[in-house]
């Protein structure tokens, strides 16, 4: 295929730079650009996928990513690097991990080696472990099936600088053509590591006492859960239920999600140390809009559980309308567990942290839908960023809707007689790209509790819904011609919304 002589020929120009240099990027000015997120990561420049080697340590959120610093769409992969105090405000960072003879650098995780069961500290130090998957182009080319292994570096400096291993790499391909995105994790009842392998169409597990030497334990999903494409990017963490242990175990799959192409699935259940049981088969998924994907979780961060994804999906990331850069990540959100009748189910929130750039809320009673309502009857001037939180006491078919003066709206709602949510973008702006773009996206509503709450975060070219306390939630992006600046509220069953707030946001650049 000619898409991958070319990769080919860019990740031999890779090998020849030196990898130790650090790229230079163009000069940038964030809020220039009329896409440009404000308060969602995205890449200073150039291409951006799957979050990395998402750990916490000495008061910092270390966040890696998928980067290719050379061009705005996916190539030759490295580990991009920003760290934040905060979750809202990310700082650059040089390239963390470049490619190399073993292959570009594909999806992983990094942990805080706390007791040095790795021996790479120094001085009395934990030092920070990476466990990535080398991607050999060569290989692949070769027409070989082993051309994705395991392999890991670690840092002593708190992320600043990585240091390969030089037995790399420590879990060879068994022959798999897919065996890739290492989450590794301490599970403490046998003092031991956990990595959590995505293999093709299921999950294989592999333990190690050193991060170095690695054994198989079994493998998951093969007959279980959705498997419309390959699985991608795992991840497998405790949760607290009601003072009893969970376990969560997150897969991503390319394509077959529940509206088309990328999605994230997930499985509640316990694990031994040797095996993952679900407590049902049935298909669960994070989010049920287009774009999020890839999402992990971030390690050392005890009983809080806190979820970064892609915001984007593989069907159009390559031709999304922005220019020097692609892709932002979704806003942090705080996982938790939820009960529905005899259901068990993940929900989501934003991150508390995003009180930090919140203002003064306007708040808003009893508003009474006929036909339309014009929000900024209410609120002067419609500004984005936003948050919107709205409640209802009785469920009744509504819609937001997000428009400009041009008449491009993106349209929020709910739609009583099949129970759904829904993101409209058939109308956004930009949408000729690709042809699944324009759609009208749904996600089931899973409480009958006969309240509802809904709440908003709208950047200037993504929306993410969080309903029912987070049981059912969707993110897409979008792109107006002109930036948007109205909202109405919209009804034909006359709704009443009990109580909604406005909320402006701070931009975090």
């Amino acid at each position: 295929m000619k898409w991958k002589i070319f990769i080919t020929l860019v990740y031999s120009l890779t090998l020849i730079l030196d990898v130790n240099s650090i790229v230079a990027q163009p000069t940038v000015k964030l809020k220039s650009e009329m896409y440009r997120p404000q308060i969602h990561f995205s890449p200073k420049a150039y291409w951006a996928n799957d979050p990395n080697g998402m750990v916490y340590n000495k008061g910092v959120y270390h966040l890696f990513y998928q980067h290719h610093p050379y061009s705005s769409v996916w190539g030759p992969m490295h580990w991009g690097h920003a760290t934040s105090k905060d979750l809202i405000k990310w700082k650059h960072e040089p390239i963390a991990i470049y490619p190399d003879s073993l292959g570009t650098i594909f999806s992983g995780s990094a942990v805080v080696d706390k007791n040095n069961s790795s021996g790479f500290g120094k001085n009395g130090r934990a030092p920070l472990v990476a466990i990535f998957t080398h991607h050999s182009m060569e290989v692949e080319k070769a027409g070989r099936n082993d051309f994705q292994n395991q392999s890991i570096a670690y840092s002593n400096d708190d992320g600043k600088t990585w240091t390969k291993y030089a037995g790399n790499p420590v879990l060879k391909n068994p022959g798999i053509v897919d065996f890739r995105d290492p989450k590794v994790m301490w599970y403490e009842p046998q003092k031991k590591w956990v990595m959590t392998l995505a293999t093709k169409n299921c999950i294989t597990f592999y333990s190690s006492t050193n991060l170095k030497s690695w054994v198989k334990e079994s493998e998951f999903g093969a007959t279980i859960g959705a498997h419309g494409g390959v699985w991608e990017c795992p991840d497998l963490f405790t949760m607290d239920d009601n003072g009893k242990m969970v376990w969560v175990l997150i897969v991503s799959i390319n394509p077959g999600g529940p509206n088309k192409g990328s999605a994230t699935q997930y499985f509640i259940g316990d694990f031994d140390g040797n095996k993952f049981t679900p407590l049902t088969t049935d298909v669960k998924w994070i989010d049920y809009g287009p774009d999020n994907y890839a999402g992990i979780t971030w390690s050392n961060t005890g009983s809080r559980k806190i979820f970064l994804g892609w915001m984007s999906n593989w069907m159009y990331a390559n031709t999304v309308p922005t220019e020097t850069w692609r892709s932002a990540m979704t806003f942090p959100r705080e996982l938790k567990i939820n009960h529905v009748g005899h259901e068990i189910l993940l929900a989501s929130q934003p991150a508390v942290e995003l009180s930090k750039i919140q203002s003064k809320p306007i708040t808003i009673s009893n508003i009474k839908i006929t036909n339309s309502f014009d929000l900024a009857e209410k609120i002067g001037k419609v500004k984005f960023p936003c948050r919107i939180n709205l409640s209802l006491d009785e469920i009744k078919d509504f819609s937001l809707v997000v428009s400009n003066d041009i008449g491009e709206k993106l349209i929020i709602g709910f739609d009583k007689k099949e129970n759904k949510y829904f993101i409209d973008r058939t109308q956004s702006g930009i949408t000729g790209f690709q042809k699944e773009f324009a759609a009208r996206p749904v996600a089931p509503r899973f409480t009958d509790n006969n309240k509802m709450n809904i709440s908003l975060l709208i950047d200037v070219s993504s929306v993410e819904l969080f309903a029912d306390d987070g049981l059912t939630v969707m993110t897409a992006i979008f792109f107006p011609n002109k930036p948007y600046n109205q909202i109405h509220i919209q009804s034909t069953e006359n709704a009443v919304i009990k109580n909604m707030e406005y909320i402006n946001l701070k931009s975090g650049r």
